[in-house]
C-alpha cells in the first residue's frame, strides 16, 4: 500500500497537509507544484489499496482524473474550499469540501482534526488572506501579537513562494519546502530555525515594493486592473499584490496580471464581498480560470483576450 499526497504548492496546501501529516504520520509520495499547476491528479498513478489524499486543488479541474484513481480501486480523500462542480460519489471517496468565502483547506483540515495542529491552520488562513478566520483561530490559542504578527508573515511568504508562471520563477520548490516543514511542529518554530523563512520574506517585501510602483493599466469606477513588468518577481508577487490592494481599499475588484515567459498572461482577481459575480465565476469564463468566490486566477490568458478581458471586468465589476 502506498500513501500518495497530492497538494497545492501554497501556504494553504502546505500547511493542510502539515496537520493530516501530524495527526497521521506517515511515509508518503508528495505531488505538488507551483501554485497554478493545477492538474496534479494526472501524475498519480494509484491502484488496489493505495491511499490519495489530496489537498487544495480544484475537484472540478481534476474530475477526470480522480474518476480514474477512483475507477483503479485506490481510496481518495479530498479536502478543498475551490468551486467544485459536481462532487461524484463513490465508496473509496471522501469528499471534504466548503466553497465558502470563510474557509480555506487549512480550516477544514483543522475542523476534521478538532483543531489538534491549529498554529498551522492559522499560518494557511494568513497565506489565503483570510486574515479575520486566522486572527479568530489564533486568538483560541491565547498567542500574543508578536506571535501573530510572525506567523501572517509566514503564511504571506510561503504563499509568496508558490506563485509564478513555472517552477524556474520559484524560489524554493514546494516539495523541498515542505521537508523543512515537516521537521517542525511549531510554526513559529520553523520560522525561528529556518532561514528560508527571512530568504522568501525579504524577497516578498521587495517585489511588492516594485509592483506597488506601477501604474494602474486600467481604471474604472469599482475596478481596476494592474500589468507588472515581464519578469519572474512580478509572476511570483502576483498573489500578495492583489491581496494589498484589495486590503487598502476592499470596495473595489482588483485584477492583477502578469506576462508569461512564453506568451500570455497569468492573472490574480480579488473582489468585494457584495460583488453579484464571484471571481470564481468570473474566472471561470476562461478556459484556465477559476478560484473561489472572493479571490480567482486564469493561468493562462492568451494576448489577444486581453481587451476582451478588461471589457468583462468593465461590465461585471466597473
Amino acid at each position: 500500500m502506498a500513501n500518495i499526497d497530492v497538494f497545492n504548492g501554497d501556504a494553504d496546501g502546505l500547511c493542510s497537509l502539515r496537520q493530516l501529516r501530524l495527526a497521521e504520520p506517515a511515509d508518503s509520495q508528495l505531488v505538488t507544484g507551483p501554485k497554478r499547476d493545477i492538474a496534479l491528479l494526472d501524475r498519480v498513478r494509484a491502484g488496489p489499496g493505495d491511499v490519495v489524499t489530496v489537498l487544495d486543488i480544484s475537484l472540478e479541474r481534476n474530475r477526470a482524473a480522480l474518476l480514474a484513481i477512483l475507477q483503479r480501486g485506490a481510496r481518495v480523500r479530498y479536502f478543498d474550499h475551490h468551486f467544485a462542480g459536481d462532487v461524484p460519489v463513490h465508496s473509496l471517496f471522501e469528499a471534504v469540501l466548503d466553497a465558502s468565502r470563510d474557509s480555506c483547506t487549512s480550516v477544514l483540515v483543522d475542523r476534521y482534526l478538532g483543531g489538534r495542529f491549529r498554529a498551522w491552520a492559522v499560518v494557511g488562513a494568513f497565506g489565503d488572506n483570510l486574515d479575520e478566520v486566522a486572527l479568530r483561530l489564533g486568538g483560541s490559542l491565547a498567542l500574543g501579537a508578536a506571535e501573530l504578527e510572525k506567523l501572517r508573515e509566514l503564511g504571506r511568504s510561503l504563499n509568496y513562494n508558490a506563485y509564478g508562471g513555472s517552477e524556474s520563477d520559484l524560489l524554493m520548490h514546494p516539495k523541498r519546502l515542505y521537508g523543512l516543514l515537516a521537521k517542525y511542529e511549531d510554526p513559529l518554530e520553523f520560522a525561528a530555525g529556518e532561514r528560508i523563512f527571512g530568504r522568501l520574506r525579504g524577497a516578498m517585501h521587495a517585489d511588492l515594493r516594485a509592483a506597488m510602483s506601477v501604474s494602474p493599466h486600467w481604471s474604472g469606477e469599482r475596478a481596476v486592473a494592474y500589468l507588472l513588468p515581464d519578469r519572474p518577481s512580478s509572476r511570483r508577487v502576483l498573489g500578495v499584490f492583489a491581496n494589498h490592494l484589495a486590503h487598502i481599499d476592499p470596495r473595489r475588484a482588483y485584477a492583477v496580471l502578469a506576462p508569461k515567459s512564453k506568451g500570455g498572461y497569468i492573472v490574480s482577481l480579488r473582489v468585494p464581498e457584495a460583488s453579484e459575480t464571484s471571481a470564481d465565476a468570473f474566472c471561470r469564463e476562461f478556459p484556465s480560470g477559476g478560484g473561489r468566490r472572493g479571490a480567482a486566477g486564469i493561468d493562462d490568458l492568451p494576448e489577444e483576450r486581453m481587451q476582451d478581458f478588461i471589457g468583462r471586468l468593465s461590465a461585471a465589476y466597473g
